[in-house]
């Protein structure tokens, strides 16, 4: 899905006021059903979510979160629904040299990398099976509304850039619930790529919440390899802009670029079609990780990737809070 562009406006469009009802109803529903009483499952449960449909960063702040808690000693299992990936009723653990993006989504594939993950309708289900093979920690990737499981510490990642668009809930804007509603649900903030009006209005729909503020840093090594080169670069993530961006920061020369919606399952002609125009232009084609693992082995060789990671500038005060969890 691509988030239509009158969500991103400051103040509400025609449209979005004349959707404003219907994102009333949606958000009231919304904030009730995560006041829900979740179940406990033997281990400490850290949901890592946005207040905002489409995405903020959350993947890559369960990533650094999960690399933390490992260098602490701690045994940490990833929960995911595993959108994109075909439906199950049983929970499952992801063999990134099995798996596909088809058989358990895109983002499943990458957590993986870090520790294991179980992907699953039923968030319970699966936290009960990661917790039955071993793991002393969960780490939810996304489900922030999602009240099934009582969370020990809840983290909402926020887009430094974007903040909340218009403040309004789906359909009329980005929110999935009432901001001050989600809120308070919450035990910390990350802001991510921080702009500074951001951060006042984190602080104050969240006062008193520790907020941290992070950056997305690209892989040396691979962007050493771009420095100066002319690429088309093609992303079909939430916001295929900030890949572009990250691009002409460490002196890509982008000469083409195409935008897919986020999730998207290329067609082999769609990739056929990059490979051409990069050979075409003398390019390199280039795209994230998380596109990449949507290709398949053989349209994957074809392609170069600008990984990113996840980097807070608070790192100590995050681990506290983290070590906090098991007190």
């Amino acid at each position: 899905m691509k988030a239509p562009g009158f969500w991103k406006a400051r103040a509400p469009t025609a449209l979005a006021r004349l959707l404003s009802p219907a994102g009333a109803v949606y958000g009231a529903v919304t904030a009730r059903r995560m006041r829900r009483a979740g179940v406990r499952v033997g281990a400490p449960v850290v949901c890592v979510g946005n207040f905002v449909a489409g995405g903020a960063g959350k993947t890559p702040t369960a990533m650094a979160l999960a690399r933390m808690l490992t260098a602490d000693g701690r045994r940490v299992a990833f929960l995911s629904r595993g959108y994109g990936g075909a439906r199950r009723a049983e929970p499952a653990l992801v063999d990134p040299g099995l798996h596909t993006a088809e058989s358990v989504g895109d983002e499943p594939l990458l957590l993986a990398r870090i520790a294991p993950c179980w992907v699953g309708p039923d968030r319970v289900r699966s936290a009960r099976a990661a917790v039955e093979a071993g793991a002393d920690v969960l780490l939810l990737d996304d489900g922030l509304q999602n009240p099934a499981l009582a969370k020990d510490l809840a983290i909402a990642v926020v887009d430094g850039e974007q903040g909340f668009g218009n403040g309004l809930c789906v359909p009329a804007g980005p929110l999935r619930a009432p901001l001050a509603a989600q809120a308070a649900l919450v035990g910390a903030l990350v802001v991510v790529g921080g702009a500074e009006a951001t951060r006042r209005i984190v602080a104050a729909v969240a006062p008193g919440r520790p907020t941290f503020a992070a950056t997305l840093e690209p892989d040396a090594v691979a962007a050493a390899a771009l420095i100066g080169r002319e690429v088309v670069a093609f992303a079909g993530i939430a916001r295929p802009e900030k890949f572009y961006a990250t691009l002409r920061r460490i002196g890509a020369r982008i000469v083409a670029q195409k935008d897919f919606p986020d999730h998207h399952r290329f067609r082999p002609r769609e990739i056929e079609a990059l490979v051409e125009e990069a050979a075409r232009r003398g390019a390199i084609l280039v795209t994230t990780d998380k596109d990449r693992v949507r290709l398949g082995p053989a349209y994957a060789r074809a392609v170069v990737t600008l990984p990113v990671t996840l980097r807070f500038e608070d790192s100590s005060g995050v681990r506290a809070m983290l070590r906090r969890v098991f007190d």
